[in-house]
């Protein structure tokens, strides 16, 4: 019987020495902290996790990374590696702000969400009722003249484009930074350069005045339709998206370091990315959180920390609450989190992967090139950031980085692949 309880006692002292490091956070940390060994992770197997960051780090794969780990309802690990901003020999902490891009998504989503659960709004709601530009928007077909050249011709769309097309990604409203075909050109490229040129005015009036790219329904296609959902948002409550956020999520959640426009005092925490990306050979483009956005872009405009998205994430896992305040009800988190495409194509989602209101869902323990559980789901940020969250096993995943080139894609392989092989029961 020794030799199980010496184990547990070398693990709690390894563990407590980590946190040692970052006293502020260790002060205050978002969650309860446990042993990993206490939640059923082994912390040997974990450790892989600091080894494999530091050697990237080492490499000048990445400046440096937040890792946390929840399993539980609690931190089995909570870790920060290398720089904030290395140039300067700024050590990462726990508290750093990452722009976080497209995890700014899934908070949308849950704005939308409370708006149904008040009966504010419908998910089968045409997106015009709400926000008129857009009702009536056509359908492109592209074909070739004579000449060889693109033409665009306009079909009607079959139905309108609704709500719950916008939040699953099947309302044919593209991003302009996906492909090269004619219509894709005519969007905005992405939803931080929305947020940076556009009022939502701006923004809304643009699209209505542009064809979609596919019948509404038809297809998966990654868009700024998230952001459309942030207008719709703002049109319902009155509010603009950040003080409907504030006031209905990131208060109440104590998601202190979370918005779409940093106050001074919190920009000196700001990571920093290589200044040249290792794979790509050029500067890195990320949005600029310390000023003040045209649009506060609900599908890739805020910031935040390790420490807050971890409370996100486990108001998810609790389907809908956190300490003892409920945010979402429970079938409201349970519907976000089913496969919400059927039949309808996938497009360029993981295989095994269909998607829900707001994250991609794992529709069968097979077929996906990770392990997982069947309903786990997740979603990343263009700039390296992601989340990971697994309901059967009680366990998730946020991981804070600025590597926005290519290389983020090999974090959210490694990510997941090193939580699930620590898993003892």
């Amino acid at each position: 019987m020794r030799r199980p309880v010496a184990a547990v006692a070398a693990a709690l002292s390894v563990f407590l020495l980590a946190f040692a490091h970052h006293p502020a956070a260790a002060s205050d940390p978002p969650l309860p902290l446990a042993v990993p060994e206490a939640v059923g992770l082994s912390s040997e197997r974990l450790a892989r996790i600091g080894r494999t960051i530091e050697a990237d780090i080492a490499a000048d794969r990445l400046p440096g990374a937040v890792v946390a780990v929840l399993r539980h309802g609690k931190l089995a690990y909570y870790e920060a590696f290398g720089f904030r901003d290395k140039e300067a020999g700024i050590a990462m902490t726990k508290d750093t702000i990452f722009a976080i891009a497209s995890m700014t998504k899934p908070m949308t989503s849950a704005a939308v969400m409370m708006l149904n659960e008040e009966g504010r709004l419908f998910l089968s709601d045409p997106v015009g009722a709400h926000l008129p530009p857009l009702a009536g928007m056509g359908v492109a077909v592209q074909t070739k003249g004579p000449d060889g050249k693109d033409l665009i011709e306009i079909e009607p769309a079959r139905r309108p484009v609704t709500l719950q097309d916008l939040l699953r990604h099947t309302s044919g409203i593209p991003y302009g930074g996906a492909t090269r075909t004619a219509v894709h050109k005519l969007y905005p490229v992405s939803s931080g350069f929305s947020g940076m040129n556009l009022t939502p005015a701006e923004f809304v009036d643009k699209l209505g005045g542009l064809p979609l790219v596919s019948q509404p329904g038809s297809r998966w296609e990654y868009s700024l339709s998230v952001d459309v959902l942030g207008a719709v948002v703002e049109r319902v409550s009155g509010q603009s998206l950040g003080a409907f956020l504030a006031e209905r999520l990131w208060q109440p959640l104590g998601m202190t370091d979370t918005s779409f426009t940093l106050p001074p005092g919190k920009r000196d925490r700001i990571a920093k990315a290589l200044p040249i990306d290792p794979d790509t050979g050029r500067p890195p483009i990320i949005l600029d959180v310390t000023r003040t956005m045209k649009m506060e872009c609900g599908g890739g405009c805020a910031a935040s920390t390790a420490g807050d998205y971890v409370r996100f994430v486990q108001m998810l896992l609790n389907r809908g609450t956190l300490d003892g305040r409920t945010v979402l009800a429970r079938k409201t988190v349970e519907f976000m989190t089913a496969d919400h495409l059927g039949a309808i194509s996938s497009g360029v989602l993981s295989p095994g992967y269909g998607f829900g209101l707001g994250f991609a869902v794992r529709r069968s323990p097979g077929v996906a090139a990770l392990t997982g559980s069947t309903g786990d789901y997740y979603w990343n940020g263009g700039y390296g950031t992601l989340f990971w969250i697994d309901p059967v096993e009680d366990v998730a995943v946020v991981f804070m980085a600025h590597t926005p080139g290519p290389r983020r894609l090999h974090y959210r392989r490694l990510l997941p692949t090193l939580v699930n092989q620590a898993l003892m029961r």
